[in-house]
């Protein structure tokens, strides 16, 4: 087979919401963290938690289990943040988003991701970028920058001005 041929791969950091694996192309995530306080902001829509300080920098944090309909649970010493850059209409924005678990790095030809489904998710399909499949696992593969509205995003970017500037 010559480079030509080779099918591309990508890269997904996965991580845990329940029993579910979910993942995110690895070029979107800045940082992982270990789960901090957060800042709760009033009047905010409740998948967002608040906003952390990250080395002088006020980034929001959103519970995407709140976002996607799943029951809350409770923190453990495995809870992170992971920490991505999302774009909104072509403006990057910082975002943290609280994970059960974070599992690891991995890679995936093509050819091991199927289209969303159709029916049979909890899921809204329009920000799943596939289904990946290792072994015997599905890993819902996110779209990051379709999984909020452009006006929810514009709500935590505001949220995050204003708090930063006081």
């Amino acid at each position: 087979m010559t480079t030509s041929q080779a099918v591309a791969s990508k890269q997904f950091l996965t991580f845990n919401l329940g029993e579910d694996i979910f993942g995110v192309e690895v070029m979107q995530v800045r940082e992982i963290l270990d789960y901090t306080s957060i800042t709760r902001v009033p009047q905010t829509p409740e998948f967002m938690l608040g906003v952390i300080n990250l080395r002088g920098r006020v980034v929001p944090v959103v519970d995407l289990r709140a976002k996607f309909g799943l029951p809350p649970t409770e923190k453990t010493r495995d809870t992170c943040i992971i920490v991505m850059e999302i774009e909104i209409e072509g403006e990057s924005t910082i975002l943290g988003a609280v994970a059960d678990s974070v599992q690891e790095v991995m890679d995936l030809n093509e050819d091991q991701i199927e289209p969303p489904p159709r029916i049979g998710t909890r899921l809204k399909t329009e920000f799943i970028y596939g289904m990946g499949k290792r072994e015997d696992e599905f890993i819902i593969l996110l779209d990051i920058d379709r999984i909020f509205s452009v006006g929810e995003l514009e709500l935590v970017q505001e949220v995050t001005e204003k708090t930063a500037n006081g």
